[in-house]
């Protein structure tokens, strides 16, 4: 590593680490064709570069746009304890191929992520095999709740998770006292599952009695999901506590959610904007089912509607998968999950191509927004001073998505076969490029993101 006075002099000669050449570059002030040069894993300077200053290597742009590191706040990376179905390798090595240069991983591992020594034993894990930036989620629950102001802050931590429904154990956290209890300790905003855990159980024999992976999001009925938003909302309101509704997946919950904005902030995934019941269930069986589940053109339309009015903050994939061989199993019995940090970019990307959302509002989505909503220190653009975090992008690239693209170790995409205009090119972390055409180059050196201190 350079130390600052090497830095400076080089920088006084003009001599980067990464020269990005002639590259469509989306800067705050709109998209321009700039040059760019990374030092120290930096951005140091914009402009017309080529000629004027040298660099250890350089990445030629022509052709491509040149986003901020699309940032990927919700992935499951399985590790420890699950790594028959993803790793932290393997599922940041998707990332980084996918154009994802940083992800906030969650807390259902086994063990689970409640204590310190637990995600101190994570980024052990991460360290030297991660591809990309990280940060770990700890998980809000009745064992740790009195703890959360302490765990919250730990360095490499990106919040705190809470499991309203669909989770077991100490991570499951349904009671309304547990929840008032999280929410009364800590400062940083809260990221919440929510689906209504009696609701669920209550209806969890409509799907025992038909064996209908179809019956996915009528058992997982809209009115579970809006409950359980209300009722975190309202709660939240009482401690004033900010919170982040991950993976929403109906309108009502969209309109509910577009008069509570000031505190809340919401996700939504590219399998929710992207698939649709019933016809993913016909085609693609319990690999289309989720929790919350995909649903039906109405809420899709919602959804998207929710992006047109600024309702959406961030997008997160979700990537939580299972193998072939799990999947498989007789639904209700099969689990819930599916691949999706490599697929984000193109198929996000291929909806730019059908002008369902501009390149500018999928940055804001990816990049700017989970910078801001989460306070992540110095990502989220391209200007000088921040992390040169880049995803190179070819947005007339025409690729078919296949199993045998995804790094994930379960080795499957519900997108097996989609046809896609726009696709990754090239991905850089912190002034390193790590995918180059389209290959991975390299050695994994992805670090612990940092968070901006809560006022």
């Amino acid at each position: 590593m350079s130390s600052p006075d090497d830095l400076g002099a080089r920088l006084a000669r003009r001599h980067a680490d990464l020269l990005v050449l002639d590259g469509e570059v989306v800067t705050p002030s709109g998209i321009q064709r700039l040059d760019l040069a990374c030092l120290g894993g930096r951005i140091v300077a914009l402009g017309e570069l080529r000629g004027h200053w040298s660099a250890e290597s350089t990445l030629e742009a022509a052709g491509l746009h040149v986003l901020p590191g699309v940032i990927d706040t919700q992935v499951h990376f399985r590790e420890p304890g699950l790594t028959h179905k993803e790793t932290l390798e393997a599922g940041t090595r998707g990332a980084v191929l996918g154009g994802v240069t940083g992800v906030f991983e969650m807390p259902n591992t086994a063990p689970l992520t409640l204590t310190p020594e637990d995600l101190a034993a994570k980024l052990d894990r991460a360290r030297g095999r991660a591809w990309c930036d990280h940060a770990f989620y700890m998980g809000g629950s009745a064992v740790n709740a009195e703890r959360l102001a302490e765990l919250e802050q730990l360095p490499g931590c990106a919040g705190v998770k809470v499991f309203m429904g669909s989770s077991f154990g100490d991570l499951l956290a349904d009671d309304d006292t547990v929840l008032r209890r999280i929410l009364r300790h800590g400062r940083r905003r809260l990221a919440v599952h929510a689906e209504d855990e009696a609701r669920l159980r209550e209806r969890r024999a409509l799907v025992e009695a038909s064996g209908d992976v179809c019956d996915h999001p009528r058992w997982r009925d809209p009115q579970s999901a809006l409950m359980a938003t209300r009722r975190i909302v309202e709660m939240a309101a009482e401690s004033g506590r900010r919170l982040h509704v991950l993976h929403v997946s109906t309108a009502d919950e969209m309109a509910y959610l577009a008069r509570h904005k000031r505190r809340v902030s919401v996700e939504v995934t590219p399998h929710h904007l992207t698939l649709c019941a019933p016809a993913c269930y016909q085609r693609l069986g319990s690999l289309a089912q989720m929790n919350p589940p995909v649903r039906d053109e109405a809420h899709r339309r919602g959804l998207w509607q929710a992006i047109r009015d600024g309702v959406v903050d961030v997008i997160g994939s979700d990537h939580a998968p299972h193998t072939l061989e799990e999947k498989a199993r007789p639904y209700p019995d099969s689990p819930s999950g599916m691949t999706g940090v490599q697929t984000l970019v193109p198929v996000m990307l291929d909806h730019v191509h059908r002008g369902r959302l501009s390149l500018q509002r999928l940055v804001d989505l990816t990049s700017a927004g989970p910078a801001r909503v989460f306070g992540i220190e110095g990502k989220g653009r391209i200007a000088p001073g921040f992390d040169a975090d880049l995803t190179l992008v070819d947005l007339a690239a025409r690729r078919t998505i296949t199993d045998d693209w995804i790094a994930s170790v379960s080795g499957w995409t519900p997108y097996h076969g989609q046809a896609v205009t726009g696709w990754p090119i090239a991905t850089v972390v912190r002034g390193q490029a790590v995918v180059r055409d389209e290959a991975l180059v390299g050695r994994p050196q992805g670090a612990p993101m940092a968070f901006l201190e809560i006022p």
